[in-house]
């Protein structure tokens, strides 16, 4: 389906904010089924002539960049826009390796998330698992999954974002899309249930604090108690929240509430926001003010945390560790480093598989207790939120055990 396809078919509807476009109740299985398992994710030019054609597809989605015109008059502007603004996005990645880090990243974690299911023993007797990627403005793209999976007779379908946060801009666009496709015929119609988010599950949080760990580790010993983590997380803008609802943003401060209780709270620490593109007010406090804020207050010593990333890719090895960087540094900021990505880190390898094998009825992983979480931390406990929150949502508890502080409260 060409983006002018797609834009004629498009209307925002409620299920791009709830993710309801497919259920998310775990799916039965029977003996011989052949489950497909679609990572979604944004996808990233492979090299630098796919530049052009990567920005137009991603400026013609009306899920993630909502542009008040009239549809016939967006393709001829979009595709003004990328062509003007290639140019300079490529010799953005010419810096990082000529392609996005992110297309090697999300291949190694489908591979070791297919070893790590089929390599368990279940009680769904022959039941196997394929991991296909899909993404959603580069290659491969949802429509060569699904010529895969029909070639490869899948029965059944999880859809699990590569977006721990659920958004609109994130999940929903690439869900929307994905129904599209089956609305079509591009897609069989199977059985499908689709991940709504991860943001508090046990072992992401901890493959975040690993890396962590491994980003403290880079300054000098004396002066770790003194470092201040900086999440950075991709902004949206505030209309999004207060007018659509989007739960991204709660979503985004309940991981790192997790995250710091589990901690201790050891460090001092804030949610920033990074990526803003147009004239629309966004979330704040962008990472760049924060950082310079920081250092007029005379702390020298920062790591950011790109929180809201699973893989490497060109806002987190360009944005934040080469032109963020430099500005931080000239600002007063000494010592400046940004975290790893997840990337394929054994952790958050086992939080996949077991959101995977929960929504398919089997027991889960690494969480404690089985199936699809019925509870949701609750709202009083998280103190952390932004100064425009108004708390569309909590994180789904994914663990029965009482190891943190963060209460609960029914769904």
């Amino acid at each position: 389906m060409t983006p002018r396809e797609f834009l004629k078919r498009y209307s925002f509807d409620e299920r791009l904010v709830n993710g309801r476009f497919f259920p998310s109740t775990p799916l039965e299985l029977q003996d011989d089924d052949r489950v497909a398992v679609v990572l979604f994710n944004l996808g990233g030019p492979r090299n630098q002539d796919e530049v052009e054609s990567f920005l137009y597809n991603l400026f013609m989605d009306p899920a993630i960049i909502d542009i008040p015109l009239p549809t016939f008059l967006r393709h001829p502007i979009c595709t003004w826009v990328a062509r003007k603004r290639s140019q300079t996005v490529r010799e953005e990645y010419g810096l990082i390796g000529g392609c996005s880090p992110l297309n090697a990243y999300t291949k190694s974690q489908a591979k070791l998330l297919e070893a790590a299911l089929n390599g368990r023993e279940t009680e769904a007797g022959n039941v196997s698992f394929r991991v296909y990627t899909a993404m959603r403005y580069g290659w491969p793209s949802s429509e060569d999954a699904a010529a895969q999976m029909r070639a490869d007779g899948i029965t059944k379908v999880v859809l699990l974002p590569l977006y721990p946060h659920f958004s609109k801009t994130t999940t929903g666009a690439s869900l929307v899309y994905w129904k599209a496709l089956e609305d079509d015929g591009t897609l069989p119609r199977l059985p499908t249930v689709s991940v709504f988010e991860y943001a508090a599950h046990p072992a992401y949080i901890d493959a975040i604090n690993a890396r962590i760990e491994e980003g403290l580790s880079r300054f000098p010993e004396d002066i770790r108690r003194d470092v201040y983590l900086l999440f950075s997380a991709h902004g949206t803008p505030v209309k999004e929240m207060t007018v659509r609802k989007d739960p991204y943003c709660c979503l985004i401060h309940s991981t790192v509430s997790s995250l710091m209780q589990k901690r201790g709270e050891s460090l001092q620490f804030e949610v920033a926001f990074q990526s803003k593109v147009g004239p629309a007010e966004w979330l704040t406090p962008s990472t760049l003010d924060a950082l310079k804020r920081l250092a007029d207050e005379g702390r020298t010593n920062v790591l950011v945390i790109p929180i809201a990333f699973v893989s490497d890719h060109i806002e987190t090895v360009f944005e934040l560790d080469i032109e963020i960087r430099k500005e931080a540094e000239e600002a007063g900021i000494e010592r400046f480093e940004v975290m790893t990505g997840l990337n394929d880190h054994p952790l958050f390898i086992e939080s996949l598989a077991d959101v995977t094998l929960r929504h398919v009825g089997l027991p889960g992983l690494t969480a404690e207790g089985q199936g699809i979480p019925a509870r949701r931390h609750a709202a009083s406990s998280r103190s952390l939120t932004c100064h425009q929150c108004i708390r569309n949502a909590e994180a789904w508890c994914w663990s029965d055990s009482n190891q943190s502080n963060y209460p609960v409260s029914d769904t």
